[in-house]
């Protein structure tokens, strides 16, 4: 199977693991607001751009986007964290419980104001940031009452910490978190923001960005030096007892360092980018939910590089949804002609991508413009349009031993010529009912030539709430009709 075959189908699996996993993310979270509006003119008051506000909203950042990032891909997450007993922390706290984030453990501080960033935006573009914070490191009440509440969180199948130097990871809170990692055996995964590495010693694996990376390293790291790189990365990594580390490259993608395999890149494909914000925030929650389903590293870095080149492409603090990630990382349709077990992984993408899928069936011995005029109503019924085709066997046994003329091959790779046609599937039965058993169609379509209760699969479709739609069909235009003129039959006028 090929590379987007496994990664797709490792996704998949991550997708329909992740409810059963519960994440602990731990650091400085945030409360992002935004002001949109148009600018049309330079105040009178002073050099300044004028904006005239038409939106405001409030979103998750920091730790606490890294939450949310892992709540929108299905995981059930508890945050660790400190906000102030004052309004953006009343709010923090509500969208929270908005995205299902456990927050027994967001510890409330009298006299600390929750952090928050007040970003004034004017066609997807940063006009200013004004940010109300305290970034002293928490004092030992604080602390001892963050870890009390971890103590009574639900066991954690992996640590996230979200780094942003604002207080919450003191070297202490760090180092009790990684030895409780060790000690379960799960995974630690580390967003850093301090220059010195050597302060998450023992981490599974820490993702700096370029500028961390070389402000760790002490000095200049040209990225598409993979010789510099691999020495750099492996240098930090034994330097600090780390078991990995991903440097985030922004349009050059990742790279990712291991002792086991050396410098490995991770591509990232083009996108336009509208806003970075969050970016790492969305690595280290892919990242995380990757290793606690026990994925490798370079699987796991592929999946969180599709992941932030998703949040890359919107305004403002985002994440990533499973129908997203489903999309950027499906293999590629290189033959429409599939057997049955194929086509069902390509359905279960599909569904992940919210596509109606519209099926129907037949011979198709001598296609005909009838049969193009059903194919072309059949696939507007939804997104995509399976055709199930007979097998020469079935057809022998329904129609006679004269018959296919046309070997089922050859059948099958006309249909898929079609543009309006997206799978073709053979199937060997007298009737395709066990093939729409296995796709579950949203759509089941015949020729108005057949009367409902003559569709075979009726039942089995309507029984989990799909549809049987009969189309028109051409009249005089049958396969038959075309034999008896090759035999020398009557010739059809096409009425």
């Amino acid at each position: 199977m090929k590379p987007a075959f496994l990664l797709s189908r490792s996704l998949m699996e991550l997708l329909e693991h992740a409810p059963k996993l519960h994440i602990w993310v731990v650091g400085d979270a945030f409360l992002d607001d935004y002001i949109e509006g148009a600018i049309k003119r330079v105040s009178p008051e002073a050099p300044v751009q004028v904006v005239n506000v038409e939106n405001q909203f409030q979103r998750l950042g920091g730790a606490a986007n890294v939450a949310n990032g892992l709540a929108e891909l299905g995981a059930r997450v508890s945050l660790a964290a400190i906000a102030g007993r004052d309004a953006p922390g009343h709010a923090l706290a509500e969208l929270c419980a908005e995205k299902n984030i456990d927050t027994q453990c967001l510890i409330r501080v009298p006299d600390r104001p929750t952090i928050r960033k007040l970003r004034v935006m004017s066609r997807r573009q940063q006009m200013i940031r004004l940010d109300w914070e305290d970034t002293e490191p928490i004092d030992d009440q604080t602390r001892q009452a963050l870890f009390d509440a971890l103590d009574h969180a639900a066991p954690p199948d992996a640590i996230l910490l979200s780094d942003y130097a604002k207080g919450v990871l003191t070297d202490n809170v760090i180092q009790t978190l990684v030895e409780k990692g060790r000690n379960r055996n799960i995974p630690v995964v580390v967003d850093p923001k301090s220059r010195d590495f050597s302060r998450y010693s023992r981490a599974s694996i820490i993702a700096p960005n370029l500028s961390e990376f070389e402000t760790a390293a002490g000095r200049a790291v040209d990225p598409l030096d993979e010789t510099a790189m691999a020495e750099t990365a492996k240098s930090l990594c034994e330097n600090c007892r780390l078991d990995a580390l991903l440097i985030t490259l922004g349009e050059l993608g990742m790279a990712l360092w291991s002792p086991e395999n050396g410098l490995k890149r991770v591509d990232t494909r083009a996108r336009e980018v509208y806003d970075v914000t969050g970016a790492g925030d969305t690595v280290v929650a892919a990242l995380g939910l990757c290793l606690a389903a026990k994925m490798d590293f370079q699987t796991a870095a592929m999946i969180a590089n599709a992941a932030a080149g998703i949040v890359v492409g919107k305004a403002g603090t985002s994440t990533a949804s499973p129908a997203e990630l489903v999309e950027s990382l499906s293999p590629p349709l290189e033959n429409k002609i599939m057997d049955t077990n194929t086509l069902a992984e390509h359905v279960r993408w599909w569904r992940m991508r919210k596509k109606r899928i519209v099926f129907t069936n037949g011979c198709f011995d001598l296609l005909h413009v009838g049969h193009l005029h059903i194919l072309n109503q059949a696939a507007a019924q939804g997104d995509l349009l399976v055709v199930g085709l007979n097998t020469d066997a079935s057809i022998a046994r329904l129609k006679g031993a004269d018959r296919p003329l046309i070997a089922e091959h050859e059948r099958a790779s006309m249909l898929a010529a079609f543009d309006c046609v997206d799978a073709v599937v053979l199937f060997d039965e007298d009737t395709p009912v066990n093939l729409i058993h296995t796709i579950k169609p949203d759509v089941l379509v015949k020729g108005s030539d057949y009367r409902m209760d003559q569709v075979v699969g009726r039942e089995v479709v309507e029984k989990y709430g799909g549809r049987v739609v009969l189309v028109d069909f051409l009249p005089n235009q049958s396969t038959s009709l075309l034999i008896e003129r090759i035999r020398g039959g009557p010739r059809n006028n096409g009425a």
